[in-house]
Protein backbone atom coordinates (compact mmCIF):
# COMPACT_ATOMS: atom_id res chain seq x y z
CA UNK A 1 0.00 0.00 0.00
CA UNK A 2 1.10 3.24 -0.75
CA UNK A 3 0.85 6.57 2.14
CA UNK A 4 1.81 9.99 0.96
CA UNK A 5 1.39 11.02 4.47
CA UNK A 6 4.23 11.37 7.31
CA UNK A 7 4.47 8.00 9.76
CA UNK A 8 6.04 9.90 12.89
CA UNK A 9 4.58 6.46 14.97
CA UNK A 10 7.27 4.51 13.35
CA UNK A 11 10.42 6.09 15.72
CA UNK A 12 7.54 5.79 18.70
CA UNK A 13 6.87 2.35 19.16
CA UNK A 14 8.84 1.44 22.45
CA UNK A 15 10.84 2.50 24.78
CA UNK A 16 14.06 1.57 23.29
CA UNK A 17 13.08 3.20 19.96
CA UNK A 18 12.23 7.05 21.61
CA UNK A 19 15.68 6.79 23.90
CA UNK A 20 17.62 6.09 20.68
CA UNK A 21 16.14 9.45 18.51
CA UNK A 22 15.63 11.28 21.60
CA UNK A 23 16.59 15.06 20.76
CA UNK A 24 17.19 16.19 24.21
CA UNK A 25 19.43 14.01 26.47
CA UNK A 26 17.91 12.76 30.19
CA UNK A 27 18.87 15.22 33.28
CA UNK A 28 22.13 14.87 35.13
CA UNK A 29 23.23 15.58 38.29
CA UNK A 30 25.79 17.56 36.92
CA UNK A 31 23.50 19.81 34.99
CA UNK A 32 21.90 21.24 38.50
CA UNK A 33 22.31 23.63 41.02
CA UNK A 34 20.95 23.99 44.57
CA UNK A 35 19.97 27.38 46.47
CA UNK A 36 20.40 27.21 49.75
CA UNK A 37 19.12 29.77 52.92
CA UNK A 38 22.01 30.26 55.37
CA UNK A 39 21.15 32.45 58.53
CA UNK A 40 23.46 34.37 60.48
CA UNK A 41 22.80 33.36 64.24
CA UNK A 42 24.27 32.21 67.54
CA UNK A 43 22.22 28.90 67.11
CA UNK A 44 23.77 25.88 66.35
CA UNK A 45 20.12 24.08 65.45
CA UNK A 46 18.26 26.38 63.92
CA UNK A 47 15.82 24.96 61.12
CA UNK A 48 12.80 27.16 59.61
CA UNK A 49 10.80 25.84 57.13
CA UNK A 50 9.70 28.22 54.51
CA UNK A 51 6.13 28.40 53.84
CA UNK A 52 5.57 28.93 50.56
CA UNK A 53 8.12 26.83 49.86
CA UNK A 54 7.42 23.14 51.05
CA UNK A 55 10.92 21.72 51.63
CA UNK A 56 13.09 24.29 51.76
CA UNK A 57 14.60 26.04 54.71
CA UNK A 58 16.63 29.00 56.37
CA UNK A 59 19.48 27.03 57.73
CA UNK A 60 22.07 27.79 60.02
CA UNK A 61 25.54 27.64 59.22
CA UNK A 62 25.89 23.56 61.74
CA UNK A 63 22.12 23.15 60.14
CA UNK A 64 23.22 24.04 56.71
CA UNK A 65 25.63 21.24 56.79
CA UNK A 66 23.90 18.29 57.92
CA UNK A 67 21.18 19.42 55.58
CA UNK A 68 23.92 18.88 52.64
CA UNK A 69 25.47 15.86 53.76
CA UNK A 70 22.82 12.73 52.32
CA UNK A 71 22.92 15.11 49.09
CA UNK A 72 26.30 15.20 48.43
CA UNK A 73 26.36 11.18 49.06
CA UNK A 74 23.93 11.80 46.62
CA UNK A 75 25.74 13.65 44.34
CA UNK A 76 25.00 17.00 44.88
CA UNK A 77 28.06 18.84 43.16
CA UNK A 78 26.86 22.50 42.71
CA UNK A 79 25.34 24.98 45.39
CA UNK A 80 24.09 28.71 45.19
CA UNK A 81 24.81 30.58 48.61
CA UNK A 82 22.19 33.25 49.95
CA UNK A 83 22.89 34.83 53.08
CA UNK A 84 20.45 36.08 55.64
CA UNK A 85 22.20 38.94 58.05
CA UNK A 86 21.50 39.18 61.70
CA UNK A 87 21.66 43.40 61.08
CA UNK A 88 21.27 44.82 58.26
CA UNK A 89 21.86 48.71 57.34
CA UNK A 90 21.63 51.57 54.53
CA UNK A 91 25.56 50.41 53.42
CA UNK A 92 24.57 46.91 53.10
CA UNK A 93 28.17 46.12 55.41
CA UNK A 94 27.04 42.36 56.12
CA UNK A 95 27.26 41.78 52.29
CA UNK A 96 31.19 42.15 52.21
CA UNK A 97 32.67 41.70 55.79
CA UNK A 98 34.79 39.14 55.84
CA UNK A 99 32.92 37.37 58.91
CA UNK A 100 29.91 37.58 57.17
CA UNK A 101 27.51 34.74 57.08
CA UNK A 102 28.01 33.79 53.32
CA UNK A 103 31.97 34.15 53.98
CA UNK A 104 31.54 32.03 56.58
CA UNK A 105 29.39 29.51 54.97
CA UNK A 106 31.88 29.53 52.13
CA UNK A 107 34.90 28.48 54.43
CA UNK A 108 33.07 25.56 56.35
CA UNK A 109 31.61 23.93 53.12
CA UNK A 110 34.94 23.75 51.10
CA UNK A 111 36.61 22.32 54.21
CA UNK A 112 33.94 20.48 54.82
CA UNK A 113 34.09 18.87 50.59
CA UNK A 114 36.91 20.63 49.16
CA UNK A 115 35.65 19.26 45.43
CA UNK A 116 31.86 20.83 45.97
CA UNK A 117 31.32 23.58 43.33
CA UNK A 118 30.03 26.86 45.28
CA UNK A 119 28.92 29.27 43.77
CA UNK A 120 27.60 32.57 45.91
CA UNK A 121 24.62 35.09 44.82
CA UNK A 122 26.38 38.80 44.73
CA UNK A 123 23.52 41.36 45.90
CA UNK A 124 23.26 43.83 48.56
CA UNK A 125 18.94 43.85 48.94
CA UNK A 126 19.18 41.49 52.02
CA UNK A 127 21.87 43.49 53.72
CA UNK A 128 20.12 46.53 53.00
CA UNK A 129 17.89 47.85 55.83
CA UNK A 130 15.70 49.48 53.22
CA UNK A 131 15.11 46.19 50.48
CA UNK A 132 16.94 47.14 47.53
CA UNK A 133 19.56 46.16 45.74
CA UNK A 134 21.56 49.07 45.77
CA UNK A 135 22.44 52.72 47.70
CA UNK A 136 19.72 55.20 47.82
CA UNK A 137 19.57 58.74 47.23
CA UNK A 138 17.34 60.91 49.49
CA UNK A 139 14.60 61.00 46.91
CA UNK A 140 14.50 57.06 47.21
CA UNK A 141 16.33 55.96 43.77
CA UNK A 142 18.82 53.71 43.74
CA UNK A 143 21.94 54.75 42.88
CA UNK A 144 23.69 52.81 40.41
CA UNK A 145 27.34 54.03 40.02
CA UNK A 146 27.56 54.50 43.63
CA UNK A 147 26.61 50.94 44.00
CA UNK A 148 29.19 49.23 42.04
CA UNK A 149 32.06 49.83 44.86
CA UNK A 150 30.16 47.84 47.27
CA UNK A 151 29.10 45.29 44.80
CA UNK A 152 32.80 44.69 43.95
CA UNK A 153 34.08 44.35 47.21
CA UNK A 154 31.05 41.77 48.01
CA UNK A 155 32.62 39.38 44.96
CA UNK A 156 35.98 39.65 46.26
CA UNK A 157 35.14 38.85 49.60
CA UNK A 158 32.97 36.24 48.46
CA UNK A 159 35.71 34.81 46.07
CA UNK A 160 38.74 35.36 48.66
CA UNK A 161 36.24 32.99 51.41
CA UNK A 162 37.15 30.20 48.56
CA UNK A 163 33.77 30.71 46.37
CA UNK A 164 34.21 29.02 43.18
CA UNK A 165 32.25 31.39 41.39
CA UNK A 166 30.50 34.05 42.03
CA UNK A 167 26.88 35.82 40.51
CA UNK A 168 26.03 39.05 40.54
CA UNK A 169 21.80 39.76 40.73
CA UNK A 170 21.60 43.26 41.25
CA UNK A 171 20.88 44.68 37.59
CA UNK A 172 23.33 47.26 38.37
CA UNK A 173 24.57 48.78 34.74
CA UNK A 174 28.29 47.99 34.76
CA UNK A 175 28.23 45.68 37.48
CA UNK A 176 30.06 42.89 35.28
CA UNK A 177 32.98 45.53 34.55
CA UNK A 178 33.27 46.23 37.80
CA UNK A 179 33.68 42.84 39.60
CA UNK A 180 36.04 41.78 37.12
CA UNK A 181 38.53 44.65 37.79
CA UNK A 182 37.87 43.89 41.37
CA UNK A 183 38.47 40.49 41.13
CA UNK A 184 41.57 40.50 39.19
CA UNK A 185 42.78 43.37 41.07
CA UNK A 186 42.99 41.00 43.77
CA UNK A 187 44.70 38.37 42.15
CA UNK A 188 41.32 36.23 41.82
CA UNK A 189 41.92 36.68 38.21
CA UNK A 190 40.94 32.52 38.21
CA UNK A 191 37.16 33.39 39.66
CA UNK A 192 34.21 33.46 36.64
CA UNK A 193 31.22 35.71 36.79
CA UNK A 194 28.39 33.82 36.35
CA UNK A 195 25.67 36.91 35.77
CA UNK A 196 21.82 37.48 36.49
CA UNK A 197 22.31 39.31 32.48
CA UNK A 198 18.61 38.95 32.15
CA UNK A 199 16.59 39.03 35.07
CA UNK A 200 13.03 40.28 34.54
CA UNK A 201 10.75 41.84 37.16
CA UNK A 202 8.44 39.08 37.93
CA UNK A 203 6.01 38.09 40.59
CA UNK A 204 7.01 35.05 40.27
CA UNK A 205 9.88 36.04 42.76
CA UNK A 206 7.44 36.05 45.93
CA UNK A 207 8.96 33.29 47.85
CA UNK A 208 11.93 33.70 47.61
CA UNK A 209 11.16 37.06 49.22
CA UNK A 210 10.34 35.39 52.17
CA UNK A 211 12.69 33.16 52.33
CA UNK A 212 15.46 35.51 52.04
CA UNK A 213 13.94 38.68 53.70
CA UNK A 214 14.72 40.59 51.53
CA UNK A 215 11.81 42.30 50.32
CA UNK A 216 11.92 46.43 49.55
CA UNK A 217 10.54 48.83 52.83
CA UNK A 218 8.91 50.75 49.56
CA UNK A 219 8.73 50.77 45.77
CA UNK A 220 9.81 48.13 43.64
CA UNK A 221 12.85 47.10 41.32
CA UNK A 222 11.00 48.14 38.11
CA UNK A 223 13.63 50.86 37.44
CA UNK A 224 16.58 48.09 37.53
CA UNK A 225 15.39 44.51 36.33
CA UNK A 226 13.94 44.11 32.92
CA UNK A 227 10.34 44.81 31.98
CA UNK A 228 8.35 41.12 31.31
CA UNK A 229 7.11 42.41 27.88
CA UNK A 230 10.92 42.70 26.13
CA UNK A 231 12.48 40.10 24.46
CA UNK A 232 14.96 42.27 22.40
CA UNK A 233 16.10 43.85 25.80
CA UNK A 234 17.18 40.21 26.96
CA UNK A 235 19.92 40.10 24.19
CA UNK A 236 21.14 43.73 24.50
CA UNK A 237 21.56 42.87 28.27
CA UNK A 238 23.40 39.40 27.76
CA UNK A 239 25.58 41.23 25.04
CA UNK A 240 26.83 43.85 27.35
CA UNK A 241 27.38 41.33 30.38
CA UNK A 242 29.40 39.27 27.78
CA UNK A 243 31.76 42.39 26.19
CA UNK A 244 32.48 43.38 30.25
CA UNK A 245 33.79 39.96 30.95
CA UNK A 246 31.01 37.60 32.31
CA UNK A 247 31.88 34.07 31.91
CA UNK A 248 28.33 32.39 32.13
CA UNK A 249 24.55 34.25 32.15
CA UNK A 250 21.51 33.31 34.07
CA UNK A 251 18.01 33.99 32.53
CA UNK A 252 15.49 34.44 35.42
CA UNK A 253 12.52 33.29 35.79
CA UNK A 254 12.93 30.30 33.50
CA UNK A 255 9.75 28.35 32.57
CA UNK A 256 7.52 31.33 31.72
CA UNK A 257 10.54 32.94 29.77
CA UNK A 258 11.81 30.25 27.74
CA UNK A 259 11.24 31.97 24.66
CA UNK A 260 14.10 34.08 26.11
CA UNK A 261 16.04 31.42 27.20
CA UNK A 262 16.10 29.92 23.42
CA UNK A 263 16.62 33.70 21.78
CA UNK A 264 19.56 34.13 24.56
CA UNK A 265 21.60 30.36 23.82
CA UNK A 266 20.59 31.01 20.10
CA UNK A 267 22.27 34.70 20.37
CA UNK A 268 25.37 34.19 22.81
CA UNK A 269 28.32 32.27 22.75
CA UNK A 270 29.20 31.54 26.72
CA UNK A 271 27.42 28.87 28.93
CA UNK A 272 23.44 29.52 29.58
CA UNK A 273 21.78 28.88 32.93
CA UNK A 274 18.19 28.74 33.37
CA UNK A 275 17.41 29.73 37.55
CA UNK A 276 13.68 27.61 37.88
CA UNK A 277 12.49 30.41 40.70
CA UNK A 278 10.59 30.10 44.08
CA UNK A 279 7.21 31.12 42.03
CA UNK A 280 7.92 27.89 39.50
CA UNK A 281 9.07 25.63 42.42
CA UNK A 282 5.82 26.56 45.00
CA UNK A 283 2.73 26.56 42.17
CA UNK A 284 4.59 22.90 41.08
CA UNK A 285 4.73 21.87 44.94
CA UNK A 286 1.03 23.03 45.61
CA UNK A 287 -0.35 21.18 43.06
CA UNK A 288 1.44 17.68 43.44
CA UNK A 289 0.43 18.29 47.33
CA UNK A 290 -3.19 18.48 46.51
CA UNK A 291 -3.02 15.36 44.19
CA UNK A 292 -3.87 17.66 41.24
CA UNK A 293 -0.86 16.82 39.29
CA UNK A 294 1.88 14.40 39.25
CA UNK A 295 4.39 16.17 41.01
CA UNK A 296 7.23 14.11 39.73
CA UNK A 297 6.40 14.07 36.33
CA UNK A 298 5.68 17.50 35.94
CA UNK A 299 8.67 18.21 37.78
CA UNK A 300 10.93 16.35 35.33
CA UNK A 301 9.25 17.70 32.20
CA UNK A 302 9.44 20.93 33.25
CA UNK A 303 13.17 20.59 33.86
CA UNK A 304 13.52 18.60 30.80
CA UNK A 305 11.63 21.79 28.60
CA UNK A 306 14.31 24.32 30.40
CA UNK A 307 17.13 22.16 28.66
CA UNK A 308 15.52 21.39 25.76
CA UNK A 309 15.09 25.60 25.24
CA UNK A 310 19.37 25.59 25.10
CA UNK A 311 20.29 25.55 29.95
CA UNK A 312 23.73 24.35 30.23
CA UNK A 313 23.00 24.28 33.99
CA UNK A 314 19.67 24.68 35.70
CA UNK A 315 19.37 26.38 39.09
CA UNK A 316 16.47 24.67 40.85
CA UNK A 317 14.80 23.86 44.42
CA UNK A 318 13.68 20.66 43.37
CA UNK A 319 17.61 19.43 43.17
CA UNK A 320 18.07 17.72 46.10
CA UNK A 321 14.89 15.63 45.48
CA UNK A 322 15.92 14.68 42.20
CA UNK A 323 19.20 13.12 43.76
CA UNK A 324 16.99 11.64 46.67
CA UNK A 325 14.69 9.85 44.41
CA UNK A 326 17.40 8.34 41.91
CA UNK A 327 15.80 10.66 38.87
CA UNK A 328 19.23 11.86 38.36
CA UNK A 329 23.00 9.93 38.12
Amino acid sequence: MTTTFHRGRRLRKTPELRALVRETAPLLAEDLIMPYFVLETDSTAFRKPIPSMPGQFQLCLPELEKQMEKAVDMGLAYVLLFGIPARKDEQAHGAYDESGVVQRAVRRLKARWPKLFVITDVCLCGYMSHGHCGLLATDGTVQNDQTLSLLAKTAVSHAAAGADMVAPSDMMDGRIAALRAALDDNCLTDTPLLSYAVKYASAYYGPFREAAQSSPAAGDRKSYQMDPGNAHEALIEARADIAEGADALIVKPAGPYADILYRVREACDVPVCAYQVSGEYAMLRAAGMQGWVDEQAVMMESLLGLKRAGADMIITYFTEALLRQRLVR
